[in-house]
Order: structure tokens, then sequence, then C-alpha cells
């Protein structure tokens, strides 16, 4: 089997799951009750949270244990239209966010916040001068994704973060679920990022588990309200194996980062030198700074993207349509449409996503395969 479909979920590292497996058995107790077995289990807790802030080069008490991405970005977004409903219900944010910030935000639509969704060019890349334009007296939040999930771009982060030291009371949220890992740890965590939504299962960490990032001093209300876990901030009993585990994960991803990035850029590399011979690729992700090492989206023009999954699928080779939260749903590639690629090309839009267990020899396969079912394609066009 060859898994190409890393931004959709990776695979549990083996040490990773060995935490998991021996916080569950050996530290069952609850981090808030008061007994010593509780008191072992709490210190597990902050001993997870500090080695996560150390990692990250943030301070412990900016770590808030989450569900995941989709609880992350949730949180913030609805957090902050709560809090600071008095000085404004404007937020703005981008075109091609994921389904998590969208549907955060269409939902405080309808009840009555104003959003802004900046344009993308033919990259996918918002410009700061369209964020400038957008703010007004009345915006409380801006939310931009770090790195693209459909196509890999990486938005201007610090551009963005200069700009809106100039609007200190606004709320700069960042979706890094694509991001961590990926060497631009230095984009994302700088003295103006205000919050950033991490997901655990993205860098091999179990499912059901994530973090935000939030700098002291920044609130948001709670959305879930209960026993007054995460100071208060996020109540119910916390997921003490996922939590232990995904410190270990992160970590590990980190020690390799190096690495597993100059691979994942050869790998997507030799994919992008063979396919871009073809006639009737169109390729959207390019290999350089401005982009994440890992996503390579291309199409194969007169395809449905559905159809060149499924082929891949019958030679144990797995990658996806543009996002795997919506691939089910039939949804247009969103970024695509964005980025005003025609319908009939971004209908036959692929991903192939990259991760640190990947290797050249797959690629290599993929690349034979690739070139058996565009000959079979050819022939049914």
């Amino acid at each position: 089997m060859i898994y190409f479909d890393n931004s959709a979920t990776t695979q549990i590292l083996p040490g990773v799951l060995d935490t998991y497996n021996k916080v569950s058995q050996q530290i069952w107790g609850n981090p808030s009750s008061l007994h010593n077995f509780g008191e072992q289990a709490f210190n597990l807790l902050e001993q997870s949270r500090k080695q996560i802030a150390d990692l990250l080069h943030v301070h412990a008490d900016e770590i808030y244990f989450t569900s995941g991405g989709t609880e992350g970005d949730n949180w913030v977004i609805k957090g902050t239209a709560i809090e600071k409903r008095e000085y404004g219900k404007h937020l703005i944010t981008t075109s091609v966010e994921h389904a998590a910030v969208r549907n955060s935000m269409e939902q405080l639509k309808r009840l009555g916040y104003e959003i802004t969704y900046l344009p993308v060019d033919d990259q996918g890349r918002i410009s700061v001068a369209d964020l400038k334009a957008a703010i007004r007296p009345d915006t409380t939040l801006v939310s931009i994704m770090a790195v693209n999930n459909e196509i890999g771009t990486i938005q201007p982060i610090k551009e963005a973060a200069e700009l809106l030291k100039g609007y200190p009371k606004i709320h700069f949220h960042i979706d890094a679920v694509q991001g961590l890992g990926k060497g631009i740890q230095d984009l994302i965590f700088n003295d103006r990022v205000d919050f950033v939504a991490f997901s655990g299962h993205k860098f091999h960490a179990p499912r059901g588990t994530g973090f935000i990032y939030g700098r002291r001093g920044r609130r948001i209300a709670p959305l879930m309200n209960g026993g007054g876990q995460e100071k208060n901030q996020r109540s119910g009993t916390e997921n003490l194996p996922g939590i232990a585990a995904m410190a270990k994960a992160i970590r590990l991803v980190l020690d390799k980062e190096p690495a597993a990035i100059s691979e994942e850029c050869q790998i997507k590399q030799l994919i992008i030198d063979h396919i871009a011979q073809f006639d009737k690729v169109v390729i959207f992700s390019k290999n350089d700074a401005t982009f994440a090492p890992h996503i390579l989206c291309f199409a194969i023009k007169g395809v449905r993207g559905e159809t060149i999954v499924h082929a891949f699928e019958k030679y144990h080779i797995y990658i996806s349509t543009t996002s795997a939260c919506s691939s089910k749903d039939h949804d247009e590639a969103g970024t695509l449409n964005a980025m005003k690629v025609p319908e009939n090309i971004a209908t036959s839009a692929v991903r192939i996503s990259l991760g640190d267990q990947n290797t050249l020899d797959e690629a290599k396969e993929f690349i034979k395969v690739f070139d058996q079912l565009y000959e079979e394609f050819d022939k049914l066009s």
C-alpha cells in the first residue's frame, strides 16, 4: 500500500500509540480529583502541556487542549465573536478556508454578524492590501489559514501580522492544522498572532486530540461550559492518554522535521517533473517556499477527480480529491473555484499529500501507475 493522503489523516506512530496505551492502563484517574491518583493524572496533564509549549517556544499557560482542529477553529471564531460583540460584529477571513472556519463564519452571519471573504490570486493567496482595505472600526477578528489544505499555498502570515500591529484590538487567528512539522513555525508564532488551532491526527497523534495556542492577555468566551477545566475556558474531563500521546507525537515530528521536509520536497519534485510532461495535466501546486512541501494538487482534463482516486485505489495507492472533509459530499473544490479555475478542470482535481513516512520508491511506483492510468483515460476520452 502507498498512502498519499496524509493531509486527511496520518497513521499513529508506534511510540505514540505505546504512550496512549500506557497512560490509559496506568494513569486513568481524573485530573480534577483531589486524591493522589488524580494528582498523578493532573501532573501528567501539565507535564504534557509544558512539553508542547517548550517545543513550540511559547508559554505553558498559552496551550489549551481541544478535540481537534474543527473545535479549535470554532472556539476561536465564535469565542471571539461572543467576547467582543460589544465592540463590533465584523469578521474577516479568506475565500479559501477549511469548512471549519467557513461554516463557523456562516453561522455567525445568520446571527447578525458581517463577514468579509478576501479574494485570492491564481495561486490561492490573499493580498495584504485587500486585508487592509477590508478592516473597519467594528472589525474584531481576522482568521487566515497558514497552509491551504487543497493545494498547499502558504498565506502571507508574517505580512498580515505586521499590518495588524497597527490594529492591536483585533484578534488574529491562524488555522495551522496543515502547518505543524512543515518548517513554518516561525511564520505561525510571532508576537502579533493571537490564536492558533492544531489537530493531533494530522501529525501522527490519536484522533480526537488537538490544542489551541492563545496568547497571554487575549480573551475568548468558552464554548464548552461545565466543570471548569482548562482554566474555565474549555470544560470537560481531559483526554489524558490522547494529550500525553499528542505531546510525544509533536516531539517526534519536530525531531525529524528537516529530514522529512527534504524528503517530501524530493518526492514532490519527482512527481511534478513527470506528470508535467502530459498535455492533459494541470498542476496547481508549486514546489518552492511559497507552498508547503507536502501537498501536490493536479488535474487530468476530462476525468473526474473521484474517478482518478478510485483508479489509483485499485493499485492500492491512496490519494484524495481536494479535501477529504467534503469529498464524499461531492462538493466542488472551494479553493480552485476561488482561484477562478474553470469548473470542468476544478472537478478533475486530486490531491497527493505526503508524510514523513513516504519514500522516493513510492513516488516511482506512483509514476509507473500514473502512466498506465493516463493511457487508459486518454483512450476513453
